[in-house]
């Protein structure tokens, strides 16, 4: 696929992260982080702390593509706080793949000054109008336009037509056509809700109006007998009780007899 025609459109690289990098610290962890340029532009990662050989970045940056420009340069630098920062390695990446498939997650290795190995740097390249080129010409060619009223429109389906229903008299039950009803209309005159009835209704057990109520109560005195109730007086009157004869009783002791005879009695 032909890569001209690219001036000015976006390309996205995304700085994944490095490995085995050269360890530029004796002491402590180095602290590396990514410059990347295209022409004239430049962007930097953040500082990975104590990075060390494997920092991780994960950061995108856009550059709009240059005419004739295919490649991309990488400078990998350990951060000092107190001398100046530490060179580690650079490398140049290329961009015939990414320009011309639309995608590119390569790792580039990197060199130092003197041309050692100084570990890698993962990008991914994503140039997006690569792509939609290609499924561009990838596709059939187009029909001809449609052009309304060309052929008459016919519906999906078909449907019935749509009449009116009028419904039947009011005076006549409603038969569907054709059919004969299998049992006789009934006409129902009964009014609903029906009209009240005497209340109470006839019971339909046998009626005590001729012993009901009962015979009143207590019933009248039959005992005891008139002649016995109530009974005579009482105490009885003095002169049935207690009887002359027993009461009061005798003096005692008697008064012949008593004393008895000389005690004891005289000798003989």
């Amino acid at each position: 696929m032909s890569t001209t025609g690219i001036h000015g459109q976006p390309l996205e690289v995304t700085v994944v992260s490095c490995s085995k990098l050269k360890d530029t610290e004796w002491i402590s962890r180095q602290d590396p982080y990514v410059c990347v340029e295209y022409g004239s532009t430049k962007f930097r990662t953040r500082t990975c702390t104590d990075g060390g050989k494997n920092p991780l970045f994960q950061e995108k940056f856009v550059f709009p593509l240059i005419e004739g420009l295919r490649e991309l340069n990488v400078v990998v630098w350990n951060s000092n706080t107190i001398t100046f920062d530490d060179f580690i390695g650079t490398g140049k990446i290329q961009l015939q793949k990414v320009l011309s498939q639309g995608f590119d997650d390569s790792a580039w290795p990197l060199q130092t000054k003197t041309g050692r190995y100084a570990g890698e740097v993962k990008l991914i390249l994503h140039y997006a109008v690569s792509n939609q080129r290609k499924s561009g010409s990838n596709h059939a060619p187009s029909a001809p336009p449609y052009v309304p009223g060309a052929t008459p429109t016919v519906p999906l389906y078909s449907m019935p037509p749509v009449t009116s229903y009028q419904p039947p008299p009011a005076s006549a039950p409603y038969h569907p056509s054709g059919s004969v009803p299998a049992y006789p209309q009934v006409q129902c005159t009964a009014s609903y809700p029906p009209p009240p009835t005497v209340y109470p209704a006839s019971s339909p057990y046998p009626s005590h109006s001729s012993a009901y109520p009962p015979s009143s109560y207590p019933p009248p005195p039959s005992y005891p007998a008139s002649s016995s109730y109530p009974p005579s007086s009482y105490p009885p009157p003095p002169s049935s009780y207690p009887p002359a004869s027993a009461y009061p009783p005798r003096t005692y002791p008697p008064p012949a007899g008593y004393p008895p005879g000389i005690y004891p009695p005289p000798p003989y």
